[in-house]
């Protein structure tokens, strides 16, 4: 897939958060959850939260109810290493 790389640990590229947060993963802890970028090094974490940006998420309101799709669920591992990059 072309793309610029947002996460090099696990290849993925910037099309691929947008295409996550399109699906309705609104944080980077959902995004992490999806295709597992911010859960190595971290370094790509801010870059995905200005992606994401702040608040535009029509679904936010779903998923902060547990109404969300499962698979932007965090996974606990998944949370502990983006709660230490960030």
């Amino acid at each position: 897939m072309n793309g610029v790389y947002v996460c090099s640990c696990f290849g993925v590229t910037e099309q691929q958060v947008k295409q996550h947060a399109d699906a309705g993963a609104c944080t980077p802890r959902q995004i992490a959850s999806a295709c597992k970028a911010g859960t190595d090094c971290g370094s790509c974490v801010r870059r995905i939260q200005s992606i994401l940006g702040r608040g535009n998420c029509p679904r936010r309101e779903l998923v902060d109810q547990g109404n969300g799709v499962a698979a932007l669920a965090a996974e606990p591992a998944l949370t502990e290493t983006l709660d230490e990059a960030a």
